[in-house]
């Protein structure tokens, strides 16, 4: 792949961002090259946890400026299509079977950081910057938007995209769109353990259950969210790492998923 490497190791598979020269800003072929990469690595058995850094100073810049200035030569059509291409690679990340860990050394910017807003977990450094500057070119976040309306509410949300301002990544931290501000020179070890931990404590089957529940159930109707939830409860319990869990927590005996 020409924009990202990909590597796995010991049940994590990593997406690195490598387009440094451009802060990692996206265009379609980089967009492609990621859908691509979740997928394989949706699929591949020796892979349980999925975590996407970056190189270069920057994380994400967001979307190419270059790009952008060529798709507004593009019709409707061509654009809408455009759109729906970046649409299913933040879907995809959402509703990933696997756990994603974003590792956030630089700064994450539109684009950039609804890449990081998709994620499940999000680690970053004190130096790390976040927002949604779309409106100060006379843009739109409005992908994103969906997604980080669910992350960190509406008042939060409308502060970040209507403003278009920067924020410092304890701040990001303060209102959930990040889980923890860890030193730069500590960030791919603590990374790494919290990986390792996920990897050997947690069913990855229960997880990816609890996953889909959390992307699917906020946009149903009350009643129609709680049967989705006995459903899935009801299923849960006949599953293989259920039946293994329970027979070891009552031998007292220690998984090792």
């Amino acid at each position: 792949m020409e924009y990202i490497e990909l590597d796995i190791k010991d049940r994590i598979g990593t997406v690195t961002l490598n387009r440094p020269d451009k802060r990692n800003a996206l265009n379609f072929e980089f967009v492609a090259e990621l859908k691509e990469a979740f997928t394989l690595l949706e699929d591949n058995n020796d892979v349980k946890l999925i975590v996407l850094n970056a190189r270069g100073p920057a994380f994400c810049a967001g979307a190419d400026l270059a790009y952008l200035q060529k798709l507004q030569g593009f019709s409707y059509e061509e654009n809408l299509k455009d759109s729906a291409h970046l649409k299913e690679l933040f879907l995809k990340i959402y509703t990933l079977k696997k756990i994603v860990v974003a590792q956030v050394h630089g700064n994450a910017i539109a684009g950039g950081c609804g890449l990081v807003s998709v994620c499940d977990f999000v680690f970053t450094v004190p130096e790390a910057m976040f927002g949604y500057t779309e409106v100060k070119i006379g843009f739109i976040p409005a992908i994103v938007m969906i997604f980080l309306l669910r992350k960190i509410g509406e008042g939060n949300a409308k502060e970040l995209l209507l403003s278009g301002e920067l924020i410092p990544a304890t701040e990001a931290y303060r209102i959930g769109m990040v889980n923890r501000v860890v030193a730069h020179e500590r960030l791919g070890e603590t990374v790494k353990d919290f990986a390792k931990k996920i990897l050997v404590e947690n069913s990855s089957q229960a997880m990816a259950t609890t996953k889909q529940m959390i992307a699917k159930s906020q946009s149903m109707p009350l009643d129609d969210a709680l049967n989705f939830a006995a459903e899935l409860n009801a299923r849960a319990r006949s599953s293989e790492d259920c039946k293994k869990g329970i027979q070891a927590f009552l031998n007292k005996q220690k998984i090792a998923w």
